[in-house]
């Protein structure tokens, strides 16, 4: 592959073969049975060929394309296992890698971007990219000053294939469901294409970058790589080594997955409470497990690593919600309210925030029944995070014949509130995706507004006298 594929009927066509291919492997597999193989052996290798076909062409296309397979990576885990087993290592390769576009690509985007004499800012730089996903790769070099550095170029034409793609994607989004069963594939893309802009603005992601890094900058647990250099489609930060979560999810051991759950948790709790940003792209990809700072000289499996000491890397700041207050305090309020057993208070905060609209009238005690398997986790000393407790979940709220199914129907999902659900969502599937054993309400007491309810009453007395009606929220 020579560049990103730009022209709109190339990518079109690629994406158009995706149900369509579906399709012919349907009947394929029909005529497989009808020569007296297995059902079940001819559904197993339908579904590895659709897989193997989706990361083809989810990783080629790269753009929005590839955006949308990182995007359902995370989810996999609420799949039933008969499902979920073929795709399973297909979309995990979306977390990590995607095809890599060509040295001479590369060098043209920097003599671009910085420079003809762009060289000269380093003293090494290897033309093989370390990463390749959605939007950009990002090669290994030694900055000037001998600091070994991260890369991001911009892939040509990155703007342009990622509002077609979701475009192309979201007209496609009914035929593709049966490519990833369970998974409601259009409002995904509809949030992806919210966020474009943001995603392709190098200045922006940099800013964020800056401001988690001086935030972390002594953080015990939470390595943030400064920013060294940026300049239009390329970002250039720090280097840190470590091993992906990506990886950790597949073969770490115990010890290193309950570390490294715990710390997402802390960090998607604790980032928006201490920078008013929340770190909206949470797949395994953008995450590292980092040996302890006195020990980074030594390699990060020597066994002998105490478990408790590992830190958390994050990568790529390109999607952020600006939070300036912090999470908003409704959601620790209506999730300590739930935890009481308060159905009224947690269902009038719902109202007053929009999750149920004035013209649905909907009982108390069922909003509650329907809300409280899913914040188990919060009511626990420890919580652990499995494949089957968040399947269990899913087909719950899927299945159309379930009363909590058709409860969920009713409610609604205010716009401030699409990011900030979506990255819960997506952390909460890497959490099962590591089986890790988490303290999820020690991060919410620590990080979370409202879950203590002294806290609650402490930030709520000022307004005693003269409270004003509220803000509003715009929706």
């Amino acid at each position: 592959m020579s560049d990103l594929p730009r022209k709109a009927v190339t990518r079109t066509a690629k994406l158009a073969a995706l149900p369509l291919g579906f399709a012919g492997r349907a009947t394929w597999g029909l005529g497989k049975r009808i020569g007296g193989k297995s059902a079940e052996l001819v559904a197993r290798e339908v579904q590895q060929r659709t897989a193997d076909q989706l990361f083809k062409t989810l990783g080629e296309l790269k753009g929005g394309a590839m955006k949308l397979g990182q995007a359902l990576s995370v989810f996999e885990s609420a799949l039933p296992e008969e499902i979920a087993g073929p795709y399973r290592a297909a979309l995990t390769k979306l977390q990590e890698a995607a095809p890599p576009l060509p040295a001479r690509t590369v060098h043209g985007v920097l003599a671009e971007r910085i420079g003809e004499d762009w060289r000269e800012y380093f003293l090494e730089f290897e033309d093989t990219p370390a990463a390749a996903a959605s939007i950009g790769q990002v090669h290994r070099a030694v900055w000037h000053d001998g600091r070994v550095v991260a890369v991001k170029v911009q892939y040509p034409g990155a703007g342009e294939a990622l509002l077609s793609d979701l475009a192309q994607l979201s007209r496609f989004a009914r035929l593709l469901g049966p490519l990833v069963p369970g998974v409601d594939i259009k409002p995904l893309i509809k949030e992806l294409r919210d966020r474009v802009s943001e995603e392709l603005d190098y200045e922006l992601e940099a800013q964020a970058q800056r401001e988690h890094a001086a935030e972390f900058a002594d953080d015990p647990d939470v390595v943030i790589p400064q920013v060294v250099h940026q300049a239009d489609q390329v970002l250039v930060t720090e280097w840190i080594d470590g091993i992906p979560l990506s990886e950790v999810i597949v073969d770490g051991t115990t010890e290193q997955r309950d570390r490294a759950g715990q710390l997402l948790a802390r960090f998607l709790f604790s980032g928006p409470a201490r920078t008013g940003l929340l770190h909206a792209d949470p797949h395994p990809g953008n995450f590292r497990l980092l040996p302890p700072a006195q020990d980074a000289e030594h390699s990060e499996e020597e066994e002998d690593t105490p478990a408790g000491s590992w830190r958390l890397g994050v990568l790529d700041f390109g999607t952020v919600d600006r939070l300036p207050g912090g999470l908003p305090q409704t959601i620790g309020d209506s999730l300590r309210m739930a935890m009481e057993g308060d159905a009224a208070g947690v269902y009038e905060l719902l109202r007053e925030e929009n999750f149920v609209k004035e013209s649905i009238d909907l009982d108390p005690d069922e909003v509650l029944d329907y809300l409280l398997p899913m914040i188990e986790p919060t009511q626990a000393e420890e919580f652990v995070f499995t494949r089957g407790w968040i399947r269990d979940q899913a087909a719950r709220v899927a299945d159309p014949r379930s009363p909590a199914h058709q409860l969920g129907r009713q409610l609604n999902l205010p716009p401030s509130y699409v990011l900030i659900h979506r990255v819960t969502l997506s952390t909460i599937g890497v959490l099962c995706q590591l089986g890790a054993t988490v303290r999820m309400r020690e991060e919410l007491e620590e990080w979370l507004p409202g879950f203590l309810a002294d806290a609650a009453e402490t930030a709520e007395a000022p307004e005693e006298e003269g409270e004003p009606e509220g803000e509003t929220v715009q929706v």
